[in-house]
């Protein structure tokens, strides 16, 4: 156990303050993210330092596209989240307890070790919400930029300004999903709040974060034509039109089963729409083989990056601008 950060008491209970639940918790008990309890008065971390295990991946995969492309990172989560999605991909771990046989501790002096040995440029936190364990993967965050690493956030985003802001001078990017673009949508399926999570991508973009939008294309639920201009054009207005966005194609799992797999003409109409909007990089996510997933120049359109998966091709990206025409381009290392 290792005491919380960002918590105050409440009368016979505390407040926690990590996330905007603004859990008020009694004395034994826990938060909304499972990981989070009351002990005599006292809020304390379950799963500082304990995680599903470590995991060398592509940083594509995150995915984060503008972001040290090709290099390998060394990959945390743990268990919890603190939103309950109906589509949660990561449900076995994201929705587990602290009972989860599978958790192993994992010292904070690992992660130098481990990029090193693994030839990764740097660390995320990943697979579940990264913010529920925000004592652990701080301390990591300050450990990895003191050995020249760089630091990712995986994340839906619904977190409060203040650890955000105490975070922010140790990471590097942040992928975050934006599930929708409807408050009925993310109380229905997500049992959280839209605009935290708007508030969040903001602050990001003024801290200096790299960030990067994954939009999940869900049949019926957040893909009309409507909403999905409607989050397009709040991107380009509220962030700018260099922010790259992923339009991901969904498939059923966990308790939403009744939607079918994303169309692929959704996923290009998607992708048309956040182009009209004057995103200048959009790509879709989950369909092997699309050209979507390659980088263009949005001066002179020349290819500039291609993927084929998670894997580089051909990147003509040099000093963060196009290799043809020398526009500055939105990518990092």
């Amino acid at each position: 156990m290792h005491e919380a950060k960002y918590w105050h008491p409440e009368g016979d209970a505390v407040r926690c303050e990590l996330c905007p639940h603004a859990c008020k918790i009694a004395d034994g008990k826990r938060g909304i993210c499972g990981v989070r309890e009351n002990r005599n008065g006292t809020l304390f971390s379950l799963v500082y330092g304990l995680s599903t295990g470590p995991s060398v991946d592509p940083i594509e995969k995150k995915p984060l596209y503008h972001f040290h492309p090709g290099s390998k990172v060394l990959s945390y989560g743990t268990i919890g989240c603190n939103l309950k999605c109906l589509h949660c991909q990561n449900y076995t771990t994201s929705q587990a307890t602290m009972e989860m046989p599978y958790l192993e501790k994992v010292g904070l002096e690992d992660i130098p070790l481990l990029c090193k040995r693994h030839g990764c440029g740097g660390v995320a936190w990943t697979y579940n919400e990264p913010t529920i364990w925000y004592e652990y993967n701080l301390d990591g965050c300050k450990l990895a930029k003191s050995h020249n690493l760089y630091t990712c956030y995986v994340t839906n985003g619904f977190m409060s300004e203040a650890p955000l802001r105490e975070i922010a001078p140790y990471l590097d990017a942040m992928n975050i999903d934006v599930k929708g673009f409807r408050e009925e949508f993310y109380t229905k399926v997500c049992k959280a709040k839209l605009k935290p999570v708007l508030d969040t991508c903001v602050r990001a973009r003024e801290l200096k974060i790299h960030i990067e939008l994954t939009y999940l294309v869900i049949p019926t639920y957040n893909d009309s034509e409507a909403e999905l201009s409607e989050f397009s054009r709040w991107v380009a207005d509220s962030l700018g039109k260099d922010v790259p966005v992923h339009f991901s194609r969904f498939h059923p799992d966990y308790r939403l089963t009744d939607a079918p797999a994303t169309p692929f003409q959704t996923l290009k109409n998607a992708h048309e729409l956040a182009k009209k909007a004057g995103l200048e990089y959009v790509y879709i996510g989950n369909v092997p083989g699309s050209t979507e997933d390659n980088t263009y120049c949005p001066k002179c359109n020349a290819l500039l990056i291609e993927r084929q998966g998670f894997i580089i091709n051909l990147n003509r990206v040099k000093n963060s601008a196009c290799g043809k025409c020398g526009t500055k381009v939105n990518v990092i290392g």
